[in-house]
């Protein structure tokens, strides 16, 4: 069984790493059940194990956190649906690949319940969206902007971490850092793409298709 936990309003990152240390401690000694938590942070830069200093382009802007997951520099704000999974991931396979695998396709499904196909690209971390309405980029490569963040930490065959989707954060904010690294492309939302999708509406798409991607288990209510 997987809880879903969530949290109204802003929620305080490290509040949100002690939580999440503590239920994978507990996950792993099988004293509690996976959990899938839903929230949102004030506007913060966090830095993954593979974070290049010169990304980080304004250092006075938010609040930054050494996150100690995958991947590079990365916003979270006001607007975004961050999506931590604390899941048994021993149980899934003992797969690293096949379960991040797994979060692309569960991001994919969900975006699909509002009529958007988003991509997995070789070399960039994330969910992609095409966008043919853009002139191409620098190097003549069609325009793709990202929509979700993925990175993840493992301990004891447990994960943490997880997620970020873009409902409608201020993509301004983003300027701040070289979103994972990555240049050439940009950063879009549910809302600038023009689709009249709140919060609550992501996170009913996400539950739906939650168990037909990500299994085993039955998600139930926090």
């Amino acid at each position: 069984m997987v809880e879903w936990k969530i949290t109204e309003g802003l929620t305080d990152y490290t509040e949100a790493l002690t939580f999440m240390e503590a239920r994978v401690a507990e996950i792993a000694a099988g004293t509690a059940e996976e959990c899938v938590w839903l929230l949102e942070h004030p506007p913060l830069y966090t830095a993954g194990t593979s974070a290049r200093i010169e990304d980080l382009k304004d250092p006075d802007r938010f609040p930054v956190f050494e996150a100690k997951r995958g991947g590079q520099y990365t916003y979270h704000g006001p607007g975004q649906r961050v999506v931590y999974v604390m899941l048994d991931v021993g149980k899934r396979g003992h797969d690293v690949r096949c379960f991040v695998r797994d979060l692309e396709a569960w991001v994919i499904a969900t975006l699909g319940e509002f009529g958007l196909t988003g991509h997995i690209r070789d070399g960039r971390v994330g969910v992609w969206i095409e966008r043919p309405d853009r002139p191409l980029t620098a190097s003549g490569k069609p325009a793709e902007d990202k929509i979700a963040a993925i990175g993840i930490r493992l301990r004891k065959w447990v994960s943490f971490h997880g997620i970020s989707i873009n409902v409608e954060p201020d993509l301004e904010h983003f300027a701040g850092i070289v979103p994972c690294g990555i240049t050439e492309y940009g950063v879009t939302s549910l809302v600038d793409l023009g689709l009249p999708v709140g919060m609550d509406d992501l996170d009913v798409a996400l539950r739906r298709s939650f168990d037909t991607v990500m299994g085993p288990g039955q998600p139930v209510s926090a």
